[in-house]
């Protein structure tokens, strides 16, 4: 029987506003989420109402006031921009839904319901895995839709890291940084815990066990973010032509006292004009849409601490938001699943 079909795109989402009422019950989903504070959940709890709570909302609303816009979110409004050029682009229904806030990733599920879709084809906007990003993204959908639809099958699109499409996408959106003069570019993704390292790895001998584990070609690899955006970064200084000196990998965004993937973005930045690297490039392509992690995190802060350290120039390069080679790429994800049913879906833990 032929399905019906039609396309959900996932991305982490924001609060309704930057007002701190609103950021409270935001961090208190995002948090609550045991992907990505993986404690018991007594603990996490406590750590969460006790430690978290009380504090973080203020400075994080001040921060979400800095990058928000009149059309709200960034990222929410650009992801919905995004869905409007897919739309003019494909015959299929295709509905956005947030992992946390709003819209829901209920609502998009029922609203692809409401136009008669028996299958969707969810595309996690993570080019990398993860369990606290792309694995709770696609585990939330299928809760939706064992809420919503049983009956409505389901299909993934598989992170897309070292795509060709996705790879010429960031370069094509990066050309005109690349082509101004600077001494070094800096290659800077979302950091998680190392224990979510471990955690993806189920032969629990490989991740992190060796010094190169991310080096050599391993089944684990399909589940392990640091060999992932390893692999991003090599595809792109490959494709642009980057020499091996001019470039350099960190992590941002840690949280708590567990160790992190390293090395830190903030520590560097400061340890850059040292090392007579005064002119920087900046891009960050784990995120495919501008937030508050590349907008105020990267864009304010992290300019500020750079420039204070004695750097001269610094220049944030954009996501790939809606530039016209990133909507080409997700159409064609699109296209591949009109063609064929037969995604891969499986990650672990789910």
């Amino acid at each position: 029987m032929t399905k019906n079909k039609g396309v959900l795109l996932v991305n982490l989402g924001s609060p309704d506003s930057p007002s701190v009422p609103d950021v409270r019950a935001y961090l208190r989903e995002f948090l609550s989420d045991p992907r990505v504070l993986d404690i018991p959940t007594i603990k996490r709890q406590t750590i969460l109402n006790l430690f978290i709570l009380p504090f973080r909302p203020k400075e994080s609303a001040h921060a979400y006031e800095q990058v928000w816009t009149e059309n709200g979110s960034p990222l929410i409004h650009t992801t919905m921009q995004l869905r409007d050029l897919l739309r003019e682009r494909s015959s299929l229904p295709i509905e956005v839904g947030m992992r946390y806030g709003n819209p829901s990733t209920e609502s998009a599920v029922r609203a692809l319901v409401a136009q008669g879709v028996d299958q969707i084809f969810v595309v996690p906007l993570y080019p990398h895995y993860a369990m606290s990003s792309y694995e709770t993204a696609v585990a939330k959908v299928q809760t939706a839709i064992a809420a919503v639809a049983p009956g409505v099958e389901l299909r993934v699109q598989p992170p897309f890291y070292n795509d060709p499409d996705y790879i010429e996408a960031l370069v094509e959106a990066s050309a005109e940084h690349l082509a101004m003069d600077w001494d070094h570019i800096l290659f800077t993704y979302h950091g998680i815990p190392e224990r979510h390292l471990r955690k993806a790895d189920s032969s629990g001998c490989f991740c992190l066990k060796l010094d190169s584990c991310c080096d050599n070609p391993n089944p684990a690899h399909g589940y392990c973010y640091r060999a992932q955006v390893l692999a991003t970064t090599r595809a792109f200084v490959a494709k642009a032509g980057i020499a091996a000196d001019k470039y350099s990998l960190t992590f941002q965004s840690r949280l708590g006292r567990d160790p992190w993937l390293k090395p830190y973005t903030d520590v560097e930045l400061e340890r850059f004009p040292a090392k007579n690297i005064k002119k920087l490039l900046v891009i960050s392509p784990a995120f495919v849409a501008d937030c508050l992690e590349t907008i105020e995190e990267l864009g304010m802060r992290g300019k500020e601490s750079f420039i204070q350290a004695g750097g001269t120039d610094y220049h944030l390069i954009p996501c790939l938001n809606t530039h016209p080679r990133w909507v080409q790429t997700v159409e064609k994800f699109i296209q591949r699943f009109e063609a064929t049913s037969d995604q891969p879906q499986g990650f672990p833990n789910a």
